[in-house]
């Protein structure tokens, strides 16, 4: 079955809550069969916050631990692309279930092995320097075309908008493809629509 909405793109970085429920919502509804066309973006949120004047994360000699999980994130995604989703969310849950510390390298290692990811072969890529140039070519592309600022955005064509899902879709694969479509529906159909914000939130 053929999608009915265009190729999109989605922003990530580990850091961020709300790019953990967007992109669990995207990876079960792609695992229960959703017809979307879309690529996992990796974005700095370190890179989005250094002050102007500042070093960039790119040219700091820390850069890879301050972006390591995203260099793990991409290497899986353009290597082992078939264990890049549940990769992908078990990086996220590592993060905010669990709360441990992505900028340790035996983390994302443990993280990796868990998924059935060989490690070694994930920080030899690494070590090869193409993920973080691979990562700051996404960050910066998204800035300077679409002046992204922070994640989840979802980009279609031209359009990029910031998105903060308030849902998990806890394994449920119609309830994710609904919410992601009507995401795409609103950056397409509604780009009138600027800004939409509840002043409280449900508890």
């Amino acid at each position: 079955m053929a999608s009915t909405h265009p190729p999109f793109a989605v922003t990530w970085d580990y850091l961020c809550p709300f790019a953990r429920n967007a992109h669990e919502h995207l990876v079960a509804g792609l695992e229960g069969g959703a017809p979307w066309n879309v690529t996992f973006s990796p974005f700095s949120l370190i890179q989005a916050h250094v002050t102007e004047g500042q070093p960039s994360v790119w040219e700091k000699p820390d850069a890879a631990k301050g972006v390591l999980a995203l260099q793990a994130g991409v290497v899986v995604r353009d290597r082992r692309p078939d264990q890049f989703p549940a990769t992908h969310r078990a990086l996220f849950s590592a993060r905010h279930d669990q709360g441990r510390d992505l900028a340790d390298a035996d983390v994302v290692k443990d993280v990796l092995a868990s998924c059935g990811v060989d490690p070694d072969f994930v920080f030899k890529e690494i070590d090869q320097g193409w993920p973080i140039a691979e990562v700051r070519r996404a960050h910066e592309e998204s800035v300077s075309r679409y002046e992204v600022f922070g994640v989840p955005t979802f980009i279609v064509g031209d359009h990029a908008v910031f998105v903060r899902l308030m849902t998990r879709p806890e394994g449920d694969a119609a309830l994710a493809r609904s919410t992601v479509d009507r995401v795409l529906d609103l950056v397409t159909g509604h780009p009138e629509l600027n800004e939409f914000k509840h002043t409280t939130v449900p508890r």
